[in-house]
């Protein structure tokens, strides 16, 4: 009876406009998160064990460098300059190995025991070999786990990360036209490899065993923990390796010892990859982005335009509730008498608010679920031409929730005014 008569002068045409608005607000909103968690994986990296954000960097080769006029190292002044960039959250630097590396692997290999760690393994099978390099990157720019990335003198085997470059070459390129097997990453992977590591005049040698624990899509080259090369390059280097490895700190400010090598490349961790003042400063400076710069540049804009389209959903979301709000208030000024007999005859506030709850968690309730299903619909309408360049798709949970956090704001916020108007009409 008290819904039916503070409803008399419901406006049919402000409430059509709230939920209208309101839907068209949320539907936006939905699917560009929804488009954005559908497609990242188009553009996001691979690499388990390295983020997004970070970018390896080195000076570009010219023709001095041939004559010996240009070694393409960085000078301290380089990273503190570099280090002092607004997009620019840290910088570290790779280290590379003082001694020789040479690795073989015979297909049909088993894992070592510890028992066998320091002894070569002998097969009888199909022998491949080749001269290798490592290099090593700061343990905080490596993201493989608290083990698997790991090394101890005491470990059994190496851990080993190798660009899929490397692979892809040796699939495509040397083992076709040499009539090899090709491998797959997980058969890779599970192969021990022989390594055989030496001093640059070969009076020291040592065996030992290696694994491949990732694969690297950005950076072509092959990392080992950096204990392991600071170790080695203790026992079998000349002294000029272990020291370059270091994580520039921002008040930083120290130069490299004067029989310390400058690093010839950097890894930074920046803001986001597709900040459009990398590109002029790296320009400027003569460097470059080694690896895949477009998959960094697609993410970004990705960011940028599923951001405009989420602040123009929720711009219309705003308005409709501004929209409801309104309605509400007008509604209510119309009952106002009515709002204050009703409350002189004893009726509780909550009774009196409760027709004005119910309006208005209905229509916010109701534009929610039209707005979920229209998002539904346009993924269903994308999806499968994303999945056929290779998305792999997301699930709704994300876009759900935040459908039905938006719509809980809207009615907690509209509720709350309802309550305060009708308090205000006790005072009349």
């Amino acid at each position: 009876m008290i819904g039916r008569l503070l409803r008399r002068n419901t406006s049919a045409a402000r409430i059509a406009g709230f939920i209208i608005s309101n839907l068209v607000g949320l539907a936006i909103m939905g699917a560009g998160l929804q488009f954005y968690l559908d497609a990242r994986s188009l553009w996001e990296e691979k690499d388990s064990f390295l983020k997004s954000d970070y970018l390896a960097i080195n000076k570009i080769v010219g023709a001095d460098a041939m004559w010996g006029n240009s070694d393409g190292s960085f000078s301290p002044e380089d990273i503190a300059d570099l280090q002092a960039q607004p997009w620019v959250e840290k910088v570290g630097t790779f280290s590379k190995a003082d001694f020789r590396v040479y690795a073989s692997v015979a297909l049909g290999d088993t894992p070592p025991t510890d028992s066998q760690s320091d002894q070569p393994k002998e097969n009888n099978g199909r022998r491949m070999s080749t001269a290798m390099f490592f290099e090593a990157v700061p343990d905080e720019f490596i993201d493989l786990g608290s083990t698997s990335f790991e090394w101890t003198p005491d470990s059994p085997d190496i851990p080993i990360i190798i660009s899929k470059d490397y692979l892809a070459l040796y699939n495509f390129g040397f083992a076709s036209s040499a009539g090899l097997p090709k491998l797959s990453e997980s058969l890779v992977s599970g192969i021990p490899l022989n390594l055989t590591l030496s001093s640059d005049d070969g009076s020291r040698r040592i065996q030992a065993y290696g694994r491949v624990a990732g694969y690297s899509n950005r950076f072509n080259t092959i990392l080992v923990p950096a204990s392991f090369l600071d170790y080695m390059n203790e026992q079998l280097g000349r002294g000029m390796g272990s020291d370059s490895r270091k994580s520039v700190k921002s008040s930083h400010k120290e130069s490299a010892a004067s029989d310390t090598p400058a690093p010839s490349r950097l890894i930074v961790d920046v803001n986001s990859p597709g900040d459009a003042a990398i590109a002029p400063y790296l320009e400027s400076k003569g460097w470059e982005v080694a690896g895949d710069k477009s998959a960094a540049s697609a993410a970004f804009m990705l960011r940028i335009i599923s951001g405009i389209i989420i602040g123009v959903g929720s711009l219309i979301t705003i308005l409709s509730l501004l929209i409801l709000a309104l309605s509400m208030s007008l509604l209510m000024e119309k009952n106002r008498r009515k709002l204050h007999s009703l409350l002189m005859l004893g009726i509780p506030v909550s009774e009196v608010a409760r027709p004005y709850w119910q309006l208005t968690a209905l229509s916010a309730a109701s534009a929610a679920v039209i707005a979920w299903g229209a998002v539904v619909a346009l993924r269903a309408y994308y999806l499968k031409p994303l999945q056929a360049i290779g998305a792999e798709g997301a699930g709704l949970f994300w876009t759900s929730l935040m459908i039905l956090l938006l719509t809980f704001i809207i009615i907690f916020i509209n509720c709350r005014g309802v309550t305060r108007r009708v308090l205000n009409a006790w005072s009349k």
